[in-house]
């Protein structure tokens, strides 16, 4: 199984519009985050969770060139408002629709936004195309690559899904809760024996829908993998100086890091 962090910032982005701060002008390009998205590659297949407003350019700077299904954790537009673009992927399938799962919500909020795309064939050619599967979580989908449990993170007024993937092959186990406030005990039995796990943690200062970066250590401790990484990092957020800070086996995840289990 193979990660790539496509963008690991907030829905404002880093830098951010008109901001002076230390992080915004800062050179290091771990303090540049796009939006946060990942892409998945498990068994020979491609999965993107998310897409971001800049995902054109994220593939393009990651070398994604294929996708075989697409899973929406929730409709903010920090995770969707990239749909557009992936009318190149339905091309690589010769016009067959990609499969898009996600929560009923959020395949509503897709529909709203892109009604002429939400359809098993693309309108004319080099259209984008989405065939919606609802997800119900707690809800364990089947792949050719191998299985993906779902369950609901509470995020404010909405619900995110939490993805925990196994590969068949391999075995390898790989947790992604973002854009979550809380993670009960139950979900964290479900990330248990990961290789690796990924983690909100938005900040220092809290959040009403975000954990912090202080709760989000305790998360991991509780769940115990070797690896943990935290994404959708604010501004305020220093790249090197608050990984310096972190626990072992805990960092900061950045834009364009690729993990292999």
């Amino acid at each position: 199984m193979e990660i790539c962090f496509l963008g690991t910032g907030t829905s404002q982005g880093v830098p951010m519009i008109g901001c002076e701060c230390e992080t915004c002008r800062s050179a290091n390009p771990k303090n540049k985050r796009g939006r946060t998205s990942i892409h998945v590659k498990a068994g020979g297949y491609g999965l993107q969770v998310d897409a971001a407003p800049e995902f054109r350019l994220q593939c393009i700077e990651n070398d994604i060139d294929r996708i075989d299904w697409v899973v929406l954790t929730h409709g903010h537009a920090d995770h969707i408002a990239g749909m557009d673009d992936l009318r190149r992927f339905v091309d690589f399938r010769q016009g067959e629709g990609l499969p898009v799962y996600g929560s009923r919500p959020t395949l509503e909020r897709l529909r709203q936004m892109y009604p002429y795309a939400v359809r098993d064939r693309p309108e004319f050619p080099g259209y984008p195309a989405f065939v919606p599967h609802a997800v119900r979580a707690p809800q364990t989908l089947e792949f050719p690559w191998g299985t993906l449990h779902t369950t609901n993170l509470p995020h404010g007024r909405f619900e995110v899904l939490g993805l925990v993937f196994t590969e068949r092959e391999s075995g390898k186990k790989f947790t992604y809760y973002t854009d979550c406030k809380t993670v009960k005990a139950s979900q964290r039995a479900l990330a248990a024996g990961s290789d690796v796990v990924v983690l909100d943690g938005l900040r220092d200062r809290p959040h009403p829908t975000h954990m912090t970066i202080g709760e989000a250590v305790d998360v991991a401790a509780s769940i115990g993998a070797a690896q943990t990484y935290l994404i959708h990092m604010a501004h305020l957020v220093e790249h090197d100086r608050v990984d310096r800070g972190l626990p072992s086996g805990v960092n900061l995840a950045y834009d364009g890091l690729r993990l292999v289990l």
